[in-house]
Formats: C-alpha cells, structure tokens, sequence
C-alpha cells in the first residue's frame, strides 16, 4: 500500500523503511500503545506456562486485557499463536492481573476485567491469504 504525506496542497510519497529487527517494531510499539491503540501497556515478554508473549496491555475502556505480538515478516503459525495466547489468558487469569498489579501498581481484581473482550493483535507487514480468510468470522478476537 503506497503512503503519503500532505505538504501545503500536494502529497509526497512516503518511502518504505523497513525494520531491520523484529524488537525494533516492539519498542516503538511498546513507547506508543496507547497512542496507537488506546491501551495501557503493561509488560514486554511476559511469560507464563512456558510461552512468551511480545506485549502485554490493558484496555481500559473495554476493561480487558490485549497481548500484541509481532512479525518482523509473514509467519505461518500466527493463528493459531493466537488463538494459544488467547487460551493461556482465559486459562491464567491470575497470572495475569497479578502481573497488571505488580507492574502497575494499581488494584485490579478479577471481577474487575471482561475477559469476553481479550483480544490479540499481531503486527506483521504481511498476511497469507489464508491468514486474512481466518479471521472473518464475527467476534473473532485477532
């Protein structure tokens, strides 16, 4: 997709930089959560039951957790790493507020969050085709 960039009344194109590291795109991502996403960032690699997840952060809109994760280039397994990390939310709740209390310093009880609204996004310069097909059922949280 070609982006531009307004200058006065013309557009100028915006030349592709690509990141050179896969830890490049998570920190800038990480600095910027709630900009880009309205999310409160709780922790970078969090680990539990020996999976690792990128990012770790809180909605507070929506009372939910978001784990982002990311592809420095299209991955195959990158659905179904969803639908894991997903699966270790829902199975470790509290993991993770604990997590969220101990980093933030806030109080956050379980009753607190909607778990029906956890969500994963990954963050990937490309898509396979049937990665993009996956995902178009109703509620799906990725």
């Amino acid at each position: 997709m070609k982006l531009y960039k307004i200058n006065g009344r013309t557009l100028e194109k915006v030349i592709n930089d690509p990141f050179k590291l896969e830890k490049d795109i998570q920190e800038l991502v990480e600095g910027n959560t709630r900009t880009l996403f309205g999310l409160e960032f709780v922790r970078s690699e969090f680990s539990v039951d020996n999976f690792r997840i990128d990012t770790l952060c809180f909605d507070p809109e929506s009372r939910s957790f978001t784990i982002i994760e990311y592809k420095k280039d299209k991955n195959f397994s990158v659905i179904d790493q969803g639908y894991t990390y997903l699966s270790l939310l829902l199975n470790n709740k509290a993991e993770f507020i604990l997590e969220y209390n101990e980093l933030t310093e806030q109080t956050l009880k379980r009753g607190d969050v909607d778990w029906s609204q956890s969500r994963v996004i990954f963050i990937s310069p490309r898509y396979t085709s049937y990665q993009k097909h996956s995902v178009n059922f109703k509620d799906v949280p990725v």
